[in-house]
């Protein structure tokens, strides 16, 4: 059964297709439904009132789907809301679609198989952005409470991510992990540069919303398992352990990297881009067996990093 009163946009300036699609959606029972004729029009109607499932059309004039949902990350970003992007396409290429994918779209439908799909697929997407946005809701609220209460022996409070002291337990535990286990212990570290400079520029807090959206990126970014820190000002550290070493090669987090240094974050209605410089090192059985060494071997490749545009990696030591 839908959920009659989620709030729904259609994008698309086709009066075809578009009439299909409404047409569909009412059919559903659906109530809180709006229709843009274009990309642009979908954003202003968004920054009024934040939809939870997007359907729109890939090829638009002016703007299509792939640069629409780039701006809706953004928004949602800003906004610590999911929004489900669902894109009605013709196409079918493999590397087109693995691209949508990384651009954030979660679904598609052909047009070829619209009228059978699409409820389908909005209705299932219904399902999972519902459960998306509650969590989210429920992790602001416990997030406003750290912060009241200040409690914050182990966590950011900006972000809720581990801090400094909680990121070397947890590699301590990969460590320990990896010598009795095998495979291998993963510390990626991540700096933004030049953050001083746009401190002073956006103010303070405008530049600790800019690592609030830096931190929901990552968060979307990363897998389930592995563990986010904030260690410094603007500094975060992923940490995991892998069974198989050759997962913590520089080629698993390259979309990582990409995805910090290539979009921008929308701060207070400005785009702003990032140098994110990244450091990788990894500690296999018999190799460091130390956070604080770990962590300062790897701070030390983080000018390569930047120097390169990539993520500079070594080999851990022995101690």
């Amino acid at each position: 059964m839908p959920h009659k009163e989620t709030p729904i946009l259609v994008v698309d300036d086709t009066r075809f297709s578009a009439t299909i699609v409404l047409r569909t959606l009412e059919q559903a029972g659906y109530l809180d439904v709006r229709h843009a004729h274009s990309a642009e029009d979908a954003l202003v109607m968004l920054q009024r009132r934040a939809a939870q499932i997007v359907i729109a059309d890939w090829m638009m004039p002016e703007m299509d789907g792939l640069e629409l949902t780039r701006h809706i990350r953004r928004l949602d970003e800003t906004s610590n809301h999911y929004t489900y992007i669902l894109l009605l396409t013709a196409r079918e290429e493999e590397e087109a679609l693995r691209q949508a994918f990384d651009e954030g779209v979660d679904d598609f439908v052909t047009k070829a198989t619209m009228n059978a799909q699409l409820l389908p697929r909005v209705l299932a997407a219904d399902r999972l952005v519902a459960v998306h946005n509650r969590a989210l809701a429920d992790n602001e609220r416990l997030l406003g409470t750290l912060r009241r209460l200040r409690q914050r022996p182990l966590l950011d409070p900006l972000t809720g991510f581990g801090n400094h002291s909680y990121a070397h337990r947890r590699l301590e535990d990969a460590l320990r992990q990896a010598d009795a286990r095998g495979g291998a212990a993963c510390l990626l570290l991540m700096r933004v540069e030049g953050f001083a400079a746009l401190r002073e520029r956006l103010g303070r807090a405008d530049s600790r919303q800019l690592l609030l959206n830096l931190s929901r990126r990552l968060q979307q970014l990363v897998r389930p398992m592995d563990i986010l820190a904030r260690t410094g000002i603007s500094t975060f550290a992923l940490i995991t352990h892998q069974p198989d070493d050759g997962l913590c090669s520089p080629d698993s987090f390259v979309r990582l990297y990409d995805n910090l240094n290539q979009r921008p974050f929308d701060v207070a209605g400005e785009l702003v881009m990032l140098k994110v410089s990244m450091a990788l090192q990894v500690s296999r059985p018999g190799d460091i067996t130390d956070s604080a060494t770990l962590f300062r071997q790897t701070a030390s490749l983080l000018p390569a990093s930047l120097h390169q545009a990539g993520i500079a990696v070594a080999e851990a030591m022995t101690a």
